[in-house]
C-alpha cells in the first residue's frame, strides 16, 4: 500500500521516486536522458460535482486502465493526487518525442467514458521534463513538470509543454506580475478610464465604459490584456472586479443621472451564483441607481456555464440592470444565445466597423445585425469607430450608438468630467437654446 494507489491500482508518488531513482542510478556512469510527464485532466472537478463522487471515481479507473493498456515497455505510469497522473519513460530522450507521445496519451484520453446511463467527454494537459536539463531528482524533475503543466493550463485546454528555462523564465514573471497584482488590489491601485459611448445621430455623450488600467511603480504600465486574465486564472478575478466597480460607480455619481456607466463581467464572475448579490451590493453600499448601470459579458463567458449564467442574468435584470452582449459577431453561436438569453444591448465587433468602408462583407454584416436587433427591439454600440467616414457610414445604416478614438479616448475621472464640461453640458444648453 506505500507503493499503490487505492482506487486505480497504479503506482503512487512513493513508486515514481523509486523508479527515478533506480534509472538514475543504471546510468550514473553515462546519465543518458529520460523524461517524466504529468497529466492532468481538463473540468474534470465540475463533472466530479455535476455526476457524483462514484462517476467521477469510475472516470479515474478508466483513465488508468487506459494509460497502462498504452504506455512503452518498461514506462511506469502512476497516480498522483486527484485528477493527477504521472509518468517516467526511460526510452523518451527529446523535446519532439515527448510531444509526440503526449499527443497519443491526449487522443487516448479524449474517448468518451462510459457512465452507464450516460457517456462523458473529456481532455487532458500535459507537462514534460527531462533528465538531467530539468532537473537532477525526481523532485527537481516534478517540479519542473509541474511548471510546464501549469503553462499547458495557462494556454488552454488539452496542451502539451516540455520543460525549458525560457518557459521557467515566463513562469517567475507571470508568478511576480500575479503578486504584483494582489498587492495593487490591496492597496486600491488599479485605476479606472472611461471611454465616452455616443449616440451617432447628433454625437451626444449617453454613457461611458469603465475600462481597468494598471501603472505598477517598478513594472511600469501593464495591459489589461495580460493583468486581467491572469486574475482570473489565479482565482482573484472577483477581488479586482468589485475593486473597479465600486471605483467606477463612486465616478458615475459626479455624472448627468441620464448617463449610464458600461462594466465588463468576466466568465469567471459568470460561473459564479454569488456574483449578481455582489454587484447589486456594491451598488447599494456606494448609491448608484441600479439602472444606471449596464454589464457587458461575452458569447464565450457564457456558454462557460450557461444555467448559472442564465440566473445571474435574470436576477441583475429583475434590479433593473441593463445586460449587453459584447463583441456580437466573433462568437460561435450568437443567434443561439440571443434566442436563449435576454439582453438589452448588441455592441457589434471593431473587426467589422474598422472595416466596413473598404469591404463589403463587413458593410453587409453589420447591415445585418442592425435588422436583426430592430427586430428583436435591441439597442446596438459600433465599438472601435476610428474615424469620420465610419461614424457618418454607421449613421447612415441606422445603427444608434458608437464608441472609439474617434468620439475620445478611455481617460480617468479628472479628465472624464473635464470632458463632460466641454462636451455635454454645452451641448445640453445649445439643445435647451434650440428648443
Amino acid at each position: 500500500m506505500t507503493y499503490t494507489d487505492p482506487l486505480t491500482g497504479l503506482g503512487n508518488r512513493n513508486r515514481m521516486r523509486e523508479k527515478v531513482q533506480q534509472i538514475s542510478a543504471e546510468r550514473a556512469s553515462d546519465p543518458a536522458p529520460f523524461t517524466i510527464g504529468i497529466a492532468n485532466l481538463d473540468s474534470f472537478k465540475p463533472i466530479n460535482d455535476l455526476f457524483g463522487s462514484a462517476a467521477g471515481d469510475e472516470i479515474l479507473c478508466q483513465v488508468a486502465h487506459r494509460l497502462k493498456a498504452c504506455i512503452p515497455d518498461g514506462a511506469l505510469v502512476t497516480r498522483h493526487d486527484g485528477d493527477e497522473f504521472a509518468f517516467v519513460l526511460p526510452l523518451i530522450f527529446e523535446r519532439a518525442s515527448a510531444e509526440k507521445f503526449g499527443q497519443m496519451i491526449r487522443e487516448v484520453l479524449s474517448a468518451p467514458y462510459d457512465l452507464g446511463d450516460r457517456n462523458v467527454r473529456l481532455s487532458a494537459s500535459f507537462g514534460f521534463s527531462i533528465y538531467p536539463f530539468a532537473g537532477e531528482d525526481c523532485e527537481e524533475l516534478l517540479k519542473s513538470a509541474e511548471t510546464a503543466l501549469y503553462r499547458s493550463k495557462r494556454r488552454g485546454r488539452g496542451q502539451i509543454t516540455v520543460y525549458s528555462r525560457e518557459i521557467a523564465q515566463e513562469m517567475k514573471r507571470a508568478t511576480q506580475l500575479e503578486q504584483a497584482l494582489r498587492n495593487a488590489i490591496i492597496s486600491d491601485a488599479i485605476d479606472v478610464h472611461f471611454q465616452p459611448i455616443v449616440s451617432l445621430s447628433n454625437n451626444q455623450v449617453v454613457g461611458f465604459e469603465a475600462l481597468a488600467r494598471w501603472n505598477d511603480p517598478d513594472l511600469g504600465f501593464v495591459s489589461p490584456g495580460v493583468f486581467v486574465p491572469l486574475a482570473e486564472e489565479r482565482g482573484f478575478i472577483d477581488a479586482l472586479s468589485e475593486a473597479l466597480l465600486r471605483k467606477a460607480a463612486e465616478a458615475a455619481l459626479s455624472w448627468p443621472r441620464d448617463l449610464f456607466l458600461s462594466f465588463n463581467l468576466s466568465s469567471a464572475q459568470l460561473m459564479d451564483p454569488g456574483t449578481s448579490s455582489s454587484v447589486l451590493s456594491i451598488l447599494g453600499r456606494v448609491g448608484l441607481d441600479p439602472h444606471r448601470l449596464e454589464l457587458e459579458i461575452t458569447e464565450t463567458a457564457v456558454m462557460g456555464s450557461a444555467d448559472t449564467a442564465h440566473r445571474i442574468i435574470a436576477d441583475l435584470r429583475a434590479a433593473g440592470v441593463r445586460i449587453s452582449l459584447d463583441d456580437f459577431g466573433t462568437g460561435q453561436s450568437s443567434l443561439g444565445r440571443l434566442r436563449d438569453f435576454i439582453f438589452d444591448k448588441i455592441k457589434i465587433d471593431r473587426a467589422f466597423v474598422s472595416r466596413i468602408n473598404s469591404d463589403r462583407a463587413s458593410e453587409h454584416i453589420i447591415k445585418a445585425i442592425l435588422a436583426m436587433c430592430e427586430g428583436l427591439e435591441l439597442e446596438v454600440v459600433a465599438e472601435g469607430i476610428e474615424d469620420y467616414a465610419e461614424a457618418v457610414k454607421l449613421r447612415t445604416l441606422g445603427c444608434g450608438m458608437g464608441q472609439g478614438y474617434h468620439f475620445g479616448r478611455p481617460a480617468d475621472g479628472i479628465a472624464t468630467l473635464r470632458f463632460l464640461h466641454e462636451n455635454y453640458y454645452d451641448s445640453a444648453v445649445t439643445e435647451r437654446v434650440s428648443a
